[in-house]
C-alpha cells in the first residue's frame, strides 16, 4: 500500500487543468467504492464475525466520529484539486494527517484479514481505490505549497509507511483480544471519508458534464462493490 504514494510522480508531466479532469472521476469512483465497501462488505462481515447489531452500529458511529475529530484537530482536508489553492496551506499538517489516516487504514485492513482473507482483500481493494486519488491530490498540494517534487514524493511515501505499522499492531492485538470490532469501526472511517471529503469534492464542479461523469463513476464504484458482495454470497 505504501508504494501507492509514489503515484504522485505521475503528476510531474501532467498540467494542472488535465490533472483536475482526471481526479474528478477518480474521486467519484473512490467515494462509491468506500460507501459500497462499508455497507456491502464490512458491516455484514462484522455481523458475521459475531459482533451484535447494537455493537456494530456503535463501533460504526465511533469510527465516523473519530475521523471527524481528527480532521477538526488537524484542520486536514483532502485537497484534490491541483489547480486551486488548498484551503489549509500548512503542508506538514497534510503529511501528519496522511500518516494518521494510513495508520488507521492499516488497522482496518489488518483486522479484516484476521477475520477472513476474502474480507481482507476486499477491504484492501477499497482502500486502494481511495488512496490513488488522495495521493495524487496530496502530492500536487505539497508541490503547490512550495516543496520540490522529489522532496514531496519522498515525504509522501514516508507518511504512507504508517499503513503497514497499523497492520502489524492489528495482528499483535489479535493475539490478546477479539478484533472483529475493527470491521464496523473501519466502515465508519470509510463512510466519513466518502461523505465528508470525497462527495463534497466531487460536487465542486459547475460543469454538468463533469458532474455527470463524477456521478457515473460513483455509481460504478458502488455497483462494483455490490457485485463483488453478491458473487461472494
Amino acid at each position: 500500500m505504501a508504494a501507492i504514494a509514489l503515484v504522485g510522480s505521475a503528476t510531474i508531466w501532467i498540467p494542472d487543468e488535465k490533472l483536475d479532469r482526471l481526479l474528478l472521476p477518480l474521486v467519484g469512483f473512490a467515494a462509491g467504492s468506500l460507501f459500497g465497501g462499508a455497507m456491502f462488505h464490512m458491516v455484514p462481515a462484522g455481523l458475521g464475525a459475531g459482533v451484535d447489531v447494537r455493537a456494530t452500529v456503535t463501533w460504526l458511529a465511533a469510527g465516523f466520529t473519530l475521523f471527524f475529530a481528527l480532521e477538526q484537530l488537524l484542520h486536514r482536508h483532502h485537497c484534490l484539486r491541483a489547480a486551486a489553492p488548498c484551503r489549509q496551506p500548512m503542508t506538514y499538517l497534510i503529511l501528519l494527517g496522511d500518516g494518521l489516516h494510513n495508520f488507521m487504514g492499516g488497522l482496518a485492513v489488518g483486522g479484516a484479514f484476521l477475520i477472513d482473507v476474502r474480507t481482507g482483500l476486499m477491504t484492501w481493494l477499497i482502500a486502494v481505490a481511495h488512496e490513488i486519488p488522495q495521493e495524487l491530490g496530496d502530492f500536487a498540494v505539497l508541490v503547490h505549497g512550495g516543496w520540490k517534487r522529489s522532496t514531496a514524493l519522498l515525504y509522501n511515501f514516508a507518511s504512507a509507511l504508517t499503513f503497514p505499522a497499523g497492520g502489524i499492531i492489528a495482528w499483535t492485538a489479535s493475539l490478546h483480544a477479539d478484533v472483529a470490532f475493527l470491521l464496523p469501526f473501519a466502515a465508519g472511517n470509510f463512510l466519513y471519508i466518502a461523505a465528508s471529503d470525497l462527495i463534497p469534492e466531487a460536487n465542486r464542479t459547475h460543469d454538468p458534464r463533469r458532474g455527470l461523469s463524477s456521478l457515473a463513476a460513483f455509481v460504478a464504484g458502488l455497483a462494483l462493490l455490490y457485485g463483488l458482495a453478491s458473487i461472494g454470497g
